[in-house]
């Protein structure tokens, strides 16, 4: 695949600061993208990324429709309408369903599931006055198969796939195309939060993972951003709300 595939294109990355989201953005702009990045707050590593991408800073929080709002019509002003939406935030907490708190429920659908429909909603003007747009969402293994004591975060994920195949039916006949990406085990910073919560190293943490995995070992961020570029690429337009499992064959042909 060449290097220009995305030459010309505007793009936009939420959830952007470290991890899956600067690893998309990165991507992007080396295809040609010109892509603004976002995260829920302003950071050095925003700012840092955006300076070494060529790009934009946008933060804002994905829950709250006004910073939608504020985040599109930023980078709409600095390069055009985003014709290629790769919606990567997320925000989860864990305790068993008896003790989940009823408010954090909330937050987690709000900004996973609702600011993921938000931003949907407001990236679609410019991709139907274009006549163009490519739709990534970053979805999760988890939302396939579930996870004890991660209700919220499972169901905010399940809901968009539905969200996925629902608008990749009903977006494609305009040439914008929908599709997703569900991630198992990827080698990001929140195995250190693992590796924290378990009271043991990051490497125990990662190999204990791999034990599972049929490929034998976690995924690596460069490889979900290669994912993540092909399904941007104006070049491919077959796949519609297809949910592409990047997860070493832990789950394989489920969903």
């Amino acid at each position: 695949m060449g290097t220009t595939n995305l030459e010309g294109a505007v793009a936009l990355v939420t959830g952007a600061a470290q991890g899956m989201g600067a690893a998309h953005a990165r991507r992007l702009a080396e295809a040609g993208a010109r892509v603004g990045v976002n995260d829920r707050i302003a950071s050095d590593a925003l700012s840092a990324l955006a300076d070494e991408i060529g790009g934009l800073a946008v933060p804002g929080d994905v829950s709250v429709r006004d910073d939608v709002t504020a985040i599109v019509d930023r980078v709409t002003q600095w390069a055009g309408a985003p014709d290629v939406l790769v919606a990567n935030h997320a925000y989860m907490t864990m305790a068993p369903i008896r003790e989940a708190d009823l408010d954090d429920w909330w937050r987690v659908l709000d900004t996973n599931l609702g600011g993921t429909f938000a931003l949907i909603q407001a990236c679609l003007p410019g991709m139907r006055e274009r006549g163009r747009g490519r739709i990534v969402v970053i979805s999760s293994e988890w939302g396939i198969v579930g996870w004890p004591e991660a209700t919220a975060y499972c169901a905010s994920k399940a809901g968009l796939i539905a969200l996925v195949k629902t608008l990749g039916r009903e977006l494609a006949p305009e040439g914008i195309i929908v599709n997703a990406v569900a991630p198992g085990v990827t080698n990001t910073p929140q195995l250190a939060v693992d590796a924290r919560a378990a009271g043991v190293p990051v490497a125990d943490v990662i190999e204990s993972y791999a034990r599972v995995i049929p490929l034998g070992r976690v995924g690596e961020v460069d490889e979900l951003a290669n994912a993540v570029l092909m399904l941007s690429d104006f070049r491919q337009g077959s796949m519609v709300g297809q949910v592409v499992q990047a997860n070493g064959g832990s789950t394989r042909t489920r969903a």
